[in-house]
């Protein structure tokens, strides 16, 4: 389906070494992160200064504020290793906020797909330079042939190598939204967790040690088919494999995306057995969230709420999870 550029590592020093103590990786769906400039052949017209919305620079750069200040905030003393990013538009909106923003303080790099969707949406990886330095990466095709589904974001697939000397193969997906209902828009996500499982099949065959991290959002629950069927990926127990998949959001409450007063992990952090132990928090202070009147309690605040401006962030909280890296040296 894809060549993978394959590199023989040898194993090194546990995750501990150099004077660090942790390897955070951060996902976050931005929601609607455009830039102000019409994309020819993209439906973007909602963001433009002419749409109803009145998508303008200061808006467009006070969201770009907003966004750094949330990844800076999850990095904690350090900023995070890895930071996934849903719903970017461009290499514009990626490089203001990775070099115009607050955020340049941080020093990231990133790499992005350039997917066919019909709104011009993208998925992204930031990086730490100095932690992880890609190999290769690839962007991996939904193709769309076999279900009547338009074009779908392209799955991201970075494999690098982390400070320690270990090969770290991440992916990032969006996957298909529920619009027109869950049950109905179901096929569409089942459709692109089989390319992420076959995509973990060949990085499955291919490593000695293999290291997969799985981020994004999925439209799905932690317990729907495209997760715990087809892609495999469930809770962790007592018996833990190396090669089989491990969801950390399972039972991380209460959610990442609230619709009608309720709230849904949307978001998924996936590892394979050889990085566990780890766990997944949802990262979610108090001036991420707002009062949601009609159905109680707290909801995301979001950059817009309907039309109405709302000088917010998105309407998904972001998720994040430290990992420790075992020396296999020990069990050979």
């Amino acid at each position: 389906m894809f060549r993978i550029l394959f590199v023989l590592l040898a194993i090194l020093l546990p995750m501990k070494g150099n004077g660090q103590s942790r390897f955070r990786i951060v996902e976050y769906n931005v929601e609607n992160l455009f830039d102000t400039q019409h994309d020819t052949l993209k439906n973007d017209y909602e963001f433009l200064p002419s749409s109803t919305r009145n998508w303008n620079e200061k808006r467009y750069w006070k969201k770009q504020k907003n966004l750094a200040k949330v990844i800076m905030a999850i990095g904690g003393e350090k900023p995070a290793d890895l930071v996934a990013l849903c719903e970017v538009e461009n290499h514009r909106t990626l490089t203001d906020l990775t070099h115009r923003s607050i955020l340049r303080r941080a020093g990231y790099q990133y790499i992005m797909t350039s997917s066919p969707d019909n709104r011009g949406i993208d998925v992204a990886l930031l990086y730490q330079p100095s932690t992880f330095k890609p190999i290769s990466y690839q962007c991996i095709n939904v193709h769309p042939e076999t279900i009547e589904k338009k074009n779908t974001r392209d799955i991201l697939l970075v494999t690098g190598m982390v400070y320690t000397g270990d090969t770290l193969d991440v992916m990032v997906c969006h996957m298909p939204s529920r619009s027109g209902g869950k049950k109905r828009s179901e096929p569409f996500r089942l459709h692109t967790a089989k390319y992420l499982r076959n995509t973990v099949d060949s990085l499955m065959n291919i490593r000695n040690n293999p290291r997969i991290i799985i981020t994004g959002d999925f439209n799905d629950e932690p317990t729907d088919k495209a997760l715990l069927e087809v892609l495999r990926a469930g809770k962790e127990s007592v018996d833990i494999d190396a090669k089989e998949l491990y969801n950390l959001m399972y039972d991380v409450k209460p959610g990442t995306y609230r619709y009608k007063g309720e709230w849904n992990t949307l978001d998924q952090m996936i590892v394979n057995g050889l990085l566990l132990p780890a766990k997944a928090q949802i990262f979610m202070p108090n001036y991420l969230l707002e009062d949601e009147p009609k159905f109680g309690g707290k909801k995301p605040k979001r950059n817009y709420v309907g039309m109405r401006y709302n000088n917010g962030f998105s309407d998904h909280l972001p998720i994040y999870t430290d990992l420790f890296i075992r020396d296999d040296r020990e069990n050979r």
